[in-house]
């Protein structure tokens, strides 16, 4: 973090924010732990994510998180606003967005009607013009990793944001591929040449990107599970054929 002092949150303030990470401000769970909605004294509405204690990767995925989106400015990225670590307790402290990750209006026959064609386009948009940032146009050369329909946050006018860079890839700038003999990420999103043999590069982000269009015009996730018509294939068996 070096000096940034701005970044660092007391705990006892988001003690207070989040009712004491009571169930009731719980908005979900990841592998990095669980989520908080919480409000600042000012009244800014905050999203606070708590290392888990039986995170394996809880403290590089924290680390990664701190060093690479503290230097990601970028209207489809997520803000952090900073970070605590003060009695054993891990958290870090962003923006709060109204409506959520994608996965909870997509993948719900209730909620999917909110995403007009218009929404579903400029959703497809905003990641593919977040990704290009962090590709090409940012000071770092970022591979994400784990793009999905639950790292992609929406704001009140369902403008998407990428979030979640736990398992982000700092590249140099004469490097374009990375290889890896710890394969993470979510299956059905994985380019094939990571899934195998860990190779990633900013292909394998596109080709994340390119299953999670399909997911956003189909309306289904990348899976096996029994939709009609499509004889329990997976999405892009589906399109495929």
């Amino acid at each position: 973090m070096g000096s940034s002092e701005s970044l660092l949150y007391d705990l006892g303030t988001l003690r207070a924010a989040t009712d004491n990470f009571s169930e009731e401000n719980k908005l979900g769970e990841g592998g990095f732990g669980p989520v908080y909605k919480g409000i600042l004294r000012d009244g800014q509405e905050i999203a606070v994510k708590r290392l888990s204690k039986t995170s394996q990767q809880g403290l590089v995925e924290m680390r990664n998180e701190v060093v690479l989106v503290a230097k990601l400015q970028h209207k489809n990225l997520v803000r952090l606003l900073g970070c605590c670590i003060q009695e054993e307790e891990m958290l870090l402290v962003y923006e709060f967005l109204p409506n959520r990750s994608l996965d909870k209006i997509l993948f719900d026959p209730a909620r999917r009607q909110e995403l007009t064609w218009g929404h579903r386009f400029r959703i497809i948009q905003g990641i593919g013009r977040g990704l290009l940032y962090l590709h090409e146009d940012s000071r770092l050369t970022i591979i994400h990793r784990d793009l999905k329909a639950r790292n992609i946050l929406l704001d009140p006018d369902m403008n998407p944001k990428i979030s979640d860079f736990g398992l982000a890839k700092l590249f140099s700038v004469d490097a374009s591929v990375g290889n890896t003999s710890h394969i993470a990420g979510t299956y059905g999103y994985m380019a094939p040449e990571y899934a195998l043999h860990g190779i990633f590069s900013a292909k394998s982000d596109v080709y994340s990107y390119g299953v999670l269009v399909l997911e956003i015009i189909a309306g289904r996730r990348n899976n096996f599970a029994q939709y009609p018509g499509t004889n329990g294939e997976d999405l892009l068996t589906t399109v495929r054929v």
